[in-house]
């Protein structure tokens, strides 16, 4: 099948050894008690596979309603999947899931969620830091706090909780291209994804919504950590397409994100990517 029959929110691509494995939130019902994920294989970010059932939700008791955003990194030679679900208390947190292959089946990692058993939070991240110290990256949601934040916390070696202090990076009204995403005046976060570029800086790419539409947007960290010193950087897309995430495979640096932002209509898109060293640009859409 080709990219344009794929229907799926927050597209995640991990590379390895020639083949492309595709992640998604399956959209019909906007991934609401839809009994897991699937992954897409190809070898050519063109060609696809028929989707590949790789979490089933239902058979861990995790179906009770959101099963979003699931994406995999390779950790210590397996394979660990993040995804939101909605907990036993009606409030939806991040998970982690574990697999031998690409292709899974996974199964739960974590006991539990690992984010905060009181907050409502979503689209955990792992990021890795060069110390090989494995970090959770998340959002605290607009549906609890009206204003998203950003989140991180250290996790601990086999990636089954949280281990230490959470830190807020920043709220969604903070950076100053900031808007209200509706009359309720929430503000949202969506969509944490760390990058190093060439030169060693650290990038946050996030999602949010700008005079309506869902954006890219990039934070660039003051010494190249993890820490509450940065700079918001303008925009990198604002095209109603959002939750994306950065990959590179033998020859090029490549950005994924599912546009429109639209209830059946969501497609993955792969954009080339330029790494400048300090900031990336949008070079052209494939």
């Amino acid at each position: 099948m080709k990219k344009e029959d794929i229907n799926i929110r927050d597209p995640f691509v991990l590379f390895e050894n020639g083949t492309y494995y595709l992640y998604g939130t399956r959209a019909k019902n906007f991934g609401r008690s839809v009994a897991g994920f699937d992954v897409y294989v190809s070898d050519d970010l063109v060609n696809w596979s028929d989707p590949i059932a790789c979490f089933d939700s239902e058979a861990y008791g995790m179906n009770r309603e959101v099963n979003w955003a699931p994406e995999v990194h390779k950790f210590k030679n397996r394979y660990y999947l993040f995804a939101t679900f909605t907990r036993e208390n009606g409030l939806r947190g991040t998970f982690s899931l574990v697999a031998d292959r690409p292709e899974g089946p996974f199964v739960p990692n974590s006991p539990t969620a690992l984010t905060p058993p009181d907050w409502e939070c979503l689209d955990g991240t792992l990021y890795i830091d060069p110390n090989g110290t494995p970090y959770l990256v998340f959002c605290h949601e607009h549906t609890q706090i009206i204003d998203g934040t950003v989140c991180y916390a250290r996790l601990n070696a086999d990636l089954t909780a949280i281990e230490g202090p959470i830190t807020t990076l920043f709220k969604a009204s903070d950076p100053f291209f900031a808007d209200e995403y509706n009359p309720e005046k929430h503000f949202i976060t969506d969509g944490p994804f760390l990058y190093r570029t060439k030169s060693g800086e650290l990038l946050l790419l996030w999602s949010t919504f700008i005079e309506g539409k869902y954006a890219q947007c990039l934070v660039r960290f003051a010494d190249g950590t993890l820490s509450t010193s940065f700079t918001h950087l303008p925009p990198l897309l604002c095209e109603d397409g959002g939750h994306g995430m950065i990959f590179r495979d033998d020859k090029q640096l490549w950005l994924t994100y599912h546009i429109p932002n639209q209830t059946g209509a969501e497609r993955p898109v792969f954009f080339r990517l330029e790494d400048c060293g300090d900031t990336l640009r949008v070079l052209d859409k494939r």
